[in-house]
């Protein structure tokens, strides 16, 4: 059937393997393709016959049924019955044999071939030329097969070869004839049995979009091909993404390939979008609809009501539904309140920048109930954009107008709310402001802060609790100011307690401090306090010591791991049913309690901990395994918590030896840190047992590896190809010689992605987990314009931070710098600009955006700075930042303004330590917002901002030294130590272990006085815990007497003076359960030197093969230390000569007698 403005297909000319589709000669081959031929199958014979255009190859590769077998094979070598079953049984090579020997033996011969077959046959032909073969062999092998086996083969084949190119040649010649085959299945018609053919077995032959051009060749008409889309449509949803994007691509290759002036338009239908495309929409770019049809084409396809209905129910891609919205609302007077709820969310700001009052509040209200405003969520920006256009407009902010925003108050800048809204207006639409979600730190401090200025007064709980989510605009001088007895109140009140999880660290202190001042007992306060504050209680505040929890009120919340270990003691003794405890008490897990609650308990407890699925520890974990295997290796590991494998080697494990590493590749690897040996260890003991030839890992092995895959070096890398590549998207980083493999692997083009000068934005989305190692020289070979759909459409559903992303937009940057001609109008900075996260995209080269900041109004810079903190975290580049930077330094040449402080994060690389020493770091709360931006800053950054907060006579309080934290505590010097409150260390978290000597020492004896009422309680070793390294002897002594099970690695980390003196008893006091570690110490400092001051007799009674003390009957001479003869006092060296004779005499005794 020839469709109308078409010119007949002339046959193709060429080798017998390269027949045409049409001609006398071929009829019987190429049947005409009626519409009346019923069936989805007919319509899949439609889609893969295995024709391919000229325009692609340069060939056809195209036949069909039936085949004259006796015309076809009569030139044919045979291939006997025993070559075959030796074939099967693995006794001949399948090389051995053409595929036209196999095409023409008989059928019941080629039953006894097994499912990895045609992954052989594949190997053995992939090096020959597909246009020396006749298509019609294909034809006739698959038309042997037994349906059901065939499957299975495909399955095996689909298996192998999804993660490596099949060539679209040899995907062409295998599809002639499977797809014969297939449309003899009964059935094949009905979803249930073409999806195990589309979905499992074909997929690997399905990636080339040009296999499409067969139906251009045919001449298929549109009905025919609109009745395809229909079938495909109806099992769209059954197809993973990549079958989905598989087939668009055929899709729009066919209504593309002769231009868009003969893409199946129709004048009697606009359903264009549903009757050719249907829900692959959802993977159309802008610039594929362009390719569809010119504006005017694709407006009446976007107002067609047919195509709206089901767009609506579709998830385009975000640049995608921006136009498709723009093509709705670009027509004169469009009326904004017939636009679908679906599309509001994509409103350009142009199309409400003329509505009136009533107007815009009515397109607010829908925004508010339909879009997803949640911070943080992909696109979230475009509503806030679209608020802000529609506020803009808007004179009159009464209270009514305020309240009937809802979400839409999001769009308020804070010169707005600062310069246009009455305070009186503010108050009395508080209510409905404290319901909205979302509101930037800014916002929330403008709003707080002009009602406060203006004597609106917090009393009580209740008008603490009206604030809502403006909570977080409140600044720690106001919290101070509260009494504790209306912080008391306020988090009993649901509409208070729902909103703290927003404040920050600092703020939440402050609020768990008004809190346990007014609160006596601990079991009160874990009552008490909601759950978004619960993290924020210092663990000195949950000893219950005498006192009984409640259980379930400790059930109800969640806790850190370090929180948990403080009552975890108290609670098992507590609960007699462990499967009670929640996953966020049981994390608490500690030596201590664990060996307290008996054998049988113990299994139970650890059982229950596999239930739940509690993430533990390294030491913690450590510490299970000793007490698991304390009496032999159990053979149900399968009931104990999963990542005590991590530990473990295959001879432990009862199954075999791929179950424990499909086991370990499910354990969370986290617990070991990256350079940790046993992940080394693990990974040669699995491809020792996954039998692994050589550096090439296959995709069965690479399951079974699990997050092993990660630990693989450059080599496996390499020899693996391109398989590896989707396992290790999901690594997260990698070592320098991984990175250069992947790379070079990438680079190469042999993979399924093919050559990086090919990608496209859905490559990248696929690649998004390998984008941070690809390096400027792959990302100069990308296309641009895949990298910029990819950034628009893409780039927020990835894990990719504002870092990761800002490298991407530095490989757009031209490599030569070109001056920029000026600021054109449509890259003007404006508050619609900075509404967009997308900002850093359009200013290319940078220089551009130097333009374009020089060229800012006063009103446009003032947005500038009040969202700088939410702008920064945009994905600039470094010389964009450079950029941005510069342009503040000409701003405020004095230093920075503490609200621009806050926002320094993205600008950390570019500062100096003598730009932060002229900043005005006059709070704790500044302080803390600058050490905690992320990235956090180096050292030498953090330090200057500590030494700037202390010259401005700023104390170390709890809330400065909880911003500082164990990562800066070490900048601190004796003087600033010193000066610490001791109580202020029990409202803090710090581990000095990292630190001097000096350092440890003194904030061992603060932290010991401010846990000294918990001295003789089970708790107080985990307070103490992080401060033992600057403890005497005398106190380690004491700390052993009472069972605290102390890890391996913090023994070895305790003061060199105090570990010497401690006696083998002692040491097995304070190890308890981990003392066996200590043998594998035996050969290292500081364990070696401590065994040798000790007498062997004493190491032998601890029962764990410690050697290297003193004989019995032996002097153990340690050489002093003495300074140079020039330097020493003559008094000491006149006493070693005096001794030296009695130490030769003694020396001289002990070697006669023994």
């Amino acid at each position: 059937m020839q469709r109308p403005g078409h010119a007949p297909v002339p046959p193709s000319k060429g080798a017998r393997g390269a027949r045409a589709c049409q001609g006398p000669a071929r009829a019987q081959t190429c049947p005409e393709m009626s519409p009346l031929l019923p069936g989805l199958g007919f319509l899949l014979l439609l889609l893969l016959l295995g024709c391919q255009g000229a325009a692609a190859a340069g060939t056809q590769l195209c036949s069909s049924s039936p085949v004259n077998e006796s015309a076809v094979c009569a030139s044919v070598p045979s291939a006997s019955q025993e070559q075959l079953l030796e074939v099967s049984q693995g006794r001949r090579s399948p090389c051995s044999l053409s595929f036209a020997q196999l095409a023409c033996a008989q059928g019941a011969w080629l039953q006894d071939l097994q499912d990895d077959f045609l992954s052989s046959l594949y190997s053995c032909l992939a090096s020959e030329p597909s246009t020396a073969l006749d298509p019609e062999y294909s034809i006739l092998f698959f038309s042997k097969y037994d349906a059901r086996k065939l499957l299975g083969s495909l399955t095996e084949f689909s298996h192998q070869f999804s993660r490596v190119p099949v060539s679209l040649e040899w995907s062409l010649v295998f599809l002639n004839g499977l797809w014969e085959r297939m449309l003899q299945v009964p059935g094949i018609g009905t979803p249930p049995v073409l999806l195990p053919w589309l979905h499992g077995g074909l997929q690997p032959l399905l990636g080339h979009p040009e296999v499409f051009g067969c139906l251009r060749a045919k001449d298929v008409s549109c009905e025919q091909f609109q009745l395809l889309v229909a079938a495909l449509d109806g099992i769209y949803s059954q197809l993973s993404v990549q079958e989905q994007r598989n087939l668009y691509a055929g899709i729009k290759h066919f209504l593309t390939q002769r231009g868009p002036s003969q893409s199946c338009h129709s004048p009697n239908s606009t359903a264009w979008f549903r009757n050719f495309l249907g829900s692959f929409l959802e993977h159309a770019t802008v610039e594929d609809l362009q390719l569809f049809g010119d504006e005017a084409t694709l407006q009446k396809f976007a107002r067609d009501p047919v195509n709206m209905e089901m767009v609506g129910n579709l998830t385009l891609l975000r640049e995608t539904a921006l136009y498709y919205t723009l093509l709705l609302t670009s027509a004169p007077a469009f009326p904004l309140a017939s636009l679908p709820d679906r599309f509001l969310c994509y409103l350009s700001p142009g199309a409400v920048a003329n509505l009136s009052t009533e107007e815009a509040l009515g397109v607010a209200q829908r925004l508010g109930r339909s879009c997803p405003w949640s911070r943080g969520v992909p696109g979230a920006s475009l509503e806030l954009q679209v608020a802000s256009s529609l506020l803009r407009n808007l004179e009159d902010f009464s209270p009514a107008v305020l309240a009937a925003l809802g979400q839409a108050a999001l769009g308020l800048s804070v010169s707005r709310i600062q310069e246009n809204i009455p305070e009186e207006h503010l108050e009395a639409a508080l209510p409905a402001l404290g319901r909205v979600r979302g509101w930037r730190d800014e916002q929330a401090r403008a709003v707080v802060s002009k009602l406060l200025q203006s004597g609106h007064q917090i009393l009580d709980g209740q008008s603490l609790a009206q604030l809502g989510t403006l909570v977080g605009g409140l600044n720690s001088s106001t919290l101070w100011s509260l009494s504790p007895e209306v912080v008391l109140e306020a988090v009993q009140l649901p509409a208070f307690a729902q909103h703290v999880d927003t404040l920050p660290r600092a703020l939440k202190g402050i609020l768990v401090e008004k809190l346990s001042s007014r609160v006596a007992h601990p079991s009160e306060l874990v009552r008490l306090i909601p759950s978004a504050l619960a993290s924020s209680i210092p663990k000195s505040l949950l000893v219950f010591g005498e006192e009984k929890p409640n259980v379930q009120d400790l059930n109800d919340k969640p806790w850190t791991r370090e929180q948990a270990a403080m009552f975890f003691s108290d609670v098992v003794k507590a609960e007699p049913d462990f499967s009670r405890l929640s996953q966020s008490v049981l994390q608490g897990f500690t030596c201590a309690a664990a060996s307290a609650v008996g054998a049988e308990r113990f299994q139970e407890l650890a059982r229950v901990m596999r239930k739940k699925k509690v993430k533990l520890g390294q030491d913690q974990l450590s510490c299970l395994l000793r007490m698991v295997t304390l009496h032999g290796i159990p053979q149900d590991w399968d009931t104990y918590p999963q990542d005590l494998l991590l530990f473990l080697s295959p001879s432990d494990y009862a199954g075999n030896c791929s179950q424990f590493f499909i086991n370990v590749g499910k354990a969370n690897k986290d617990v070991l840190p990256r350079e940790d040996p046993q992940r080394q260890q693990l990974l040669l003991e699995a491809l020792e047992c996954l039998g692994v030839p050589g550096t090439q890992i296959n995709h069965t092995s690479a399951e079974i590896l699990g997050w092993l895959v990660c630990e693989l070096d450059g080599d496996y890398i390499r020899g693996s190809g391109g398989s590896l590549l989707k396992d290790l998207s999901h690594c997260g980083s990698f070592l320098p010689e991984q990175e250069e493999a992947i790379r070079d692997v990438l680079s190469s083009g042999n993979t399924t992605f093919g050559p990086p000068s090919a990608w496209s934005a859905f490559t990248l989305s696929e690649l998004s987990g390998l984008i941070p190692v690809l390096g400027a020289s792959i990302l100069q070979q990308i296309p641009k314009k895949a990298v910029t759909t990819w950034l628009r459409n893409f780039a927020w559903d990835s894990h990719l931070s504002r870092e990761e992303l800002a490298t991407v937009i530095g490989g757009l940057l031209p490599r030569r710098h070109k001056r920029a001609e000026g600021c054109s109008a449509k890259l003007e900075i404006t508050k619609t600009m900075l509404d967009d996260e997308l900002m850093p995209t359009y200013y290319i080269p940078e220089e551009l955006l130097r333009a374009c900041l020089q060229n800012i109004s006063q009103e446009n810079y003032l947005y500038l700075e009040n969202d700088l903190s939410n702008i920064l975290n945009y994905p600039f580049s470094n010389p964009q930042l450079a950029i941005v930077k510069e342009y503040l330094d000409e701003r405020y040449p004095n230093g920075y303004p503490e609200k621009v402080l806050s926002a320094m994060g993205p600008l950390l690389p570019l500062l100096t330590p003598e730009e932060i020493s002229t900043w005005n770091m006059s709070s704790a709360d500044t302080l803390a917002a600058f050490l905690k931006t992320q990235p956090q800053p180096s050292d030498s950054l953090a330090s200057a901002a500590i030494k700037r907060y202390l010259e401005l006579g700023n104390a170390l309080n709890a809330t400065a030294l909880d911003a500082i934290g164990t990562k800066y505590v070490c900048l601190l010097n004796a003087t600033d130590l010193k000066a610490i409150n001791p109580s202020s260390l029990k409202l803090v978290s710090l581990n000095p272990s990292a630190c001097s000597q000096e350092t440890k020492n003194i904030l061992y004896q603060k932290a010991k006085e401010a846990f000294s009422d918990q001295h003789h309680s089970p708790a107080y070793y985990e307070l103490i815990l992080p401060y033992l390294g600057g403890a005497p002897a005398a106190d380690l002594k004491v700390l052993s007497k009472d069972d605290v099970n102390m890890n391996v690695s913090t023994f070895v980390t305790l003061r060199r003076d105090s570990l010497m003196l401690l006696t083998p008893a002692e040491v097995q006091g304070l190890l308890g359960v981990h003392l066996p570690g200590l043998a594998r110490w035996q050969s290292r400092a500081p364990v070696r030197d401590w065994a040798a001051l000790q007498k062997q007799s004493e190491l032998d009674e601890l029962h764990i093969g410690l050697t290297g003390g003193v004989q019995e009957g032996y002097i153990n001479l340690v050489t002093p230390k003495f300074p140079a003869m020039s330097s020493a006092p003559l008094g000491t060296v006149a006493m070693v000569f005096h001794l030296l004779p009695a130490l030769l005499l003694s020396f001289l005794t002990v070697s006669i007698l023994s």
